[in-house]
């Protein structure tokens, strides 16, 4: 009787100690949503980040732009037969290079 109860027990344990693993398991899981961002005019970029950007890519010209709700910008910007896509803070800073 008393094995009974202490194997009823063991598996209590062991029950207990696997959802616990099984829950920070799930605490561990992030998920990255990616922004979106509506097309606008090149001229509706703010001023202060035209700015920004034409101090480093001034011999670039701005050929699409994307704003996003954080107003974060995603530009496409030609220079003679090379493209990229890039992405600026509000303020014109560059985030990140994409192409």
């Amino acid at each position: 009787m008393k094995k009974l109860l202490y194997l009823s027990m063991l598996f209590l344990s062991l029950g207990l100690f696997a959802s616990f693993e099984s829950v920070k398991a799930l605490k561990n899981d992030s998920f990255i949503q990616e922004k979106e961002y509506k097309k606008i005019a090149p001229e509706e970029v703010k001023k202060e980040a035209l700015i920004n950007i034409k101090a480093k890519y001034g011999d670039y010209q701005i050929v699409e732009a994307g704003v996003a709700a954080d107003g974060e910008y995603k530009l496409v910007l030609k220079k003679d037969n090379a493209s990229i896509t890039a992405l600026f803070t509000a303020n014109g800073e560059l985030i990140k290079i994409l192409q």
